[in-house]
């Protein structure tokens, strides 16, 4: 049975169903949980849906069970690449590429962690060298260094972006003025956030970052406005986050966020501007601005079906929820009496025709 499952898994992974993969060979490991292969399997598909922590338990497993599995340890490196571990990645693929009869991706790979570790060591800032020749020698070897070092120049990012947090969430905003939707491509992983937007005849914007903290991708949520994007990332603690993106230097205990706030102290948010926001301000504006926002088509009946949900009472709010999701988006009702005790079937327009798709 658990083969079955294997196969299944290993179709649903080459048509990029890559979650159904995961799921079907975790029951193929349920049913033969000391299979190496399933377990590297499984890393790649996490990999696939950028659960990088969980790739590595994976990949770890199956060199547990198997420690001559070459592939294991190619998964855990990639993994942990990402995860920017990269003397650790390169420790597996040196395993790896021992173990191989192809050896040229693990030494691709191992060449790509050299260049990261040697571009970590020299961000950090040299420290001084004490020699028996005094400071004239650190003198030198100072100049040397000015001399040989390339300057590198930070291209200013196309969009400007700012964050604020609350106990539950944290709100990525990225002010892109008159973007369509379909120019989005929006990828949320369980400590990353991935957004491109691509629009014709220019080069795409490419925001791509590990987060502070981890989040839940199935909550997570976006929202395309004609000034910018709203990004909605659930957090999977409600801890108080010290910036946006992760830093070594700022992996430190966290502290959870106070729920409320006492007397008449307002809450601050970080940005990544380096001058202070007062976001009550700016809450007011934004609101007022999307008011007055000038919408048609779906936009403004999009706009008009959040108000009606957004005013709506509990029973409104299941029958609209009830008759979108049974009728695949064809079946908008606020009559809970009406569709509460029966399936509701799809409507689709004068002309088209209506199709259940299967995987």
């Amino acid at each position: 049975m658990d083969s079955d499952l294997e196969v299944k898994a290993i179709e649903a992974f080459v048509e990029d169903h890559f979650e159904l993969a995961v799921e079907l060979l975790t029951q193929a490991i349920h049913l033969d949980p000391n299979k190496p292969e399933l377990y590297a399997d499984r890393a790649q598909a996490n990999i696939k849906l950028n659960n990088f922590t969980e790739a590595v338990a994976d990949a770890n497993k199956a060199i547990e069970l198997n420690p001559s599995l070459s592939k294991s340890y190619l998964r855990k490196g990639i993994a942990c690449m990402k995860l920017e571990e990269y003397q650790t990645a390169k420790t597996a693929l040196e395993t790896g590429a021992s173990l191989a009869d192809d050896k040229s991706r693990f030494v691709n790979l191992i060449k790509e962690c050299d260049k990261l570790i040697a571009e970590e060591s020299y961000a950090e800032p040299a420290q001084e060298k004490t020699t028996t020749q005094g400071a004239t020698l650190n003198a030198v070897h100072q100049e040397n260094d000015l001399v040989e070092k390339p300057i590198i120049v930070v291209a200013k990012p196309k969009y400007r972006h700012e964050y604020y947090q609350k106990p539950e969430e944290v709100v990525v905003t990225i002010f892109a003025k008159g973007v369509s939707k379909e120019s989005i491509t929006m990828e949320f992983g369980e400590q990353i956030l991935s957004v491109t937007i691509d629009v014709p005849n220019e080069d795409a914007y490419v925001f791509q970052s590990r987060l502070f903290g981890k989040i839940i991708p199935s909550k997570c949520r976006y929202e395309v406005l004609s000034t910018k994007i709203e990004i909605r990332l659930a957090k999977v603690e409600p801890i108080h986050w010290k910036s946006l993106e992760f830093t070594r230097e700022t992996a430190v205990a966290p502290r959870t966020i106070a729920s409320s706030v006492t007397g008449t102290q307002r809450p601050t948010y970080p940005s990544s501007k380096p001058t202070r926001v007062d976001w009550d301000k700016l809450e007011a504006q934004v609101k007022s601005e999307e008011k007055s926002e000038k919408l048609d088509g779906d936009a403004a009946l999009n706009k008009f079906f959040r108000e009606i949900y957004h005013d709506a009472d509990e029973d409104t709010r299941r029958a609209m929820k009830k008759s979108f999701v049974e009728s695949n988006g064809t079946v908008l009702s606020t009559n809970w009496k009406e569709v509460g005790t029966k399936k509701v079937e799809g409507s689709p327009p004068d002309g088209m025709e209506l199709r259940k798709w299967e995987y």
